[in-house]
C-alpha cells in the first residue's frame, strides 16, 4: 500500500510527520512546488513527485489541496479504485464523487493544527458503503497525529470545524488576550507569555487528570467575593459564554456557506 498526498501544505506536513514518526508507511507527496517537495523529503525522508503516478486499488490518495483548487487539481486523475481520504473543508462526499468520476471509496477528515505535534483531534466521516477495513486505514493514519472521532452524519464535519477545527485559534486568541493583560499590568512580554502558557498548560492538565466537569473546576478556584470571582463576574457581565457560542455558530455558518459556494 502506497499513500499519496495530493498537496504538500501545512496539514500534509503535520500528518506526514506523525506517520513518519510511527513508521511503516510508504509515503509519496505530490506537489508542483519544488521547494515544498524538497522540504518534505528532507524533513521526513519520504518520496515526492510533481505528478501523481497511476494508482491501484490498494493505494490511498489523500486530497490535501485547497478546496477552491480541488477541481483543477483532480482533473484527469484516474483513481482506479484507490481509497480516497479528503481533508479539504467544504467539499462533500457527493462533490468529491463528481470530481472523481463517481468514485465511491471516499472518507472525509477534519483535522486541526495540533496534529503538527501529535496532539491533534480529527473528525472522520464515512458513508455507509465504506467497509470496516477502509475505516481502519483512515483511523490508523490519523491516530499517528492524535485522537480521532467518528461522525455519524456528514453535517457533523461543519459543526466539528467550528469546535475543534477552528478551536485552536480560539485558545490562541485568549492566550494573546491574557498575555496583553499581563503586559498592561507591568510584566515583560516574555514574562507575560510564560505566565499565560503555563497557566493554560497547568489548567488543561488538571482538567484531564481530575475528570471533573469544567464548571466544577472553575468553582473550585472561585471563592465568592474573591479575586477570581471579581474576574469571572466581569466575564459574566459581558456574557463571554454567549460570545463564544456565537463565535462557534458563526464559524459553522461560514463552513456551510463555503460548502454551497464550492458546488461545481
Amino acid at each position: 500500500m502506497s499513500i499519496y498526498f495530493l498537496g504538500g501544505g501545512n496539514m500534509t506536513s503535520a500528518i506526514v510527520a506523525g506517520m513518519s514518526k510511527q513508521g511503516g508507511y510508504d509515503i509519496v507527496v505530490i506537489d508542483r512546488n519544488q521547494e515544498k517537495r524538497e522540504h518534505l523529503s528532507n524533513c521526513y525522508q519520504v518520496c515526492s513527485s510533481e505528478k501523481l503516478p497511476e494508482l491501484t486499488a490498494t493505494d490511498v490518495l489523500v486530497l490535501a489541496v485547497k478546496p477552491q483548487d480541488m477541481q483543477q487539481a483532480t482533473a484527469g486523475i484516474k483513481v482506479n479504485g484507490a481509497l480516497v481520504l479528503s481533508i479539504a473543508a467544504g467539499l462533500t462526499v457527493d462533490i468529491l464523487r463528481q470530481l472523481l468520476g463517481n468514485h465511491q471509496r471516499i472518507i472525509r477528515i477534519m483535522p486541526n493544527t495540533p496534529c503538527q505535534i501529535g496532539l491533534g483531534i480529527s473528525g472522520l466521516f464515512a458513508p455507509a458503503t465504506i467497509d470496516t477495513a477502509d475505516r481502519a486505514v483512515a483511523e490508523n493514519i490519523m491516530r499517528t497525529t492524535g485522537d480521532v472521532v467518528w461522525l455519524e452524519e456528514e453535517s457533523g464535519i461543519n459543526r466539528l470545524a467550528g469546535i475543534s477545527g477552528s478551536g485552536p485559534a480560539y485558545v490562541f486568541y485568549f492566550l494573546n488576550a491574557l498575555q496583553q493583560a499581563a503586559i498592561r499590568e507591568g510584566f515583560s512580554a516574555e514574562e507575560a507569555r510564560h505566565l499565560s502558557l503555563g497557566t493554560f498548560k497547568g489548567a488543561v492538565s488538571l482538567a484531564e487528570q481530575s475528570g471533573l466537569e469544567f464548571v466544577q473546576l472553575q468553582k473550585n478556584v472561585t471563592s465568592k467575593g474573591g479575586t477570581t470571582f471579581a474576574a469571572t463576574s466581569i466575564f459574566d457581565q459581558h456574557q463571554l459564554t454567549q460570545v463564544v457560542a456565537d463565535g462557534v455558530s458563526a464559524s459553522i455558518a461560514r463552513a456551510e456557506e463555503m460548502q454551497k459556494q464550492l458546488v461545481p
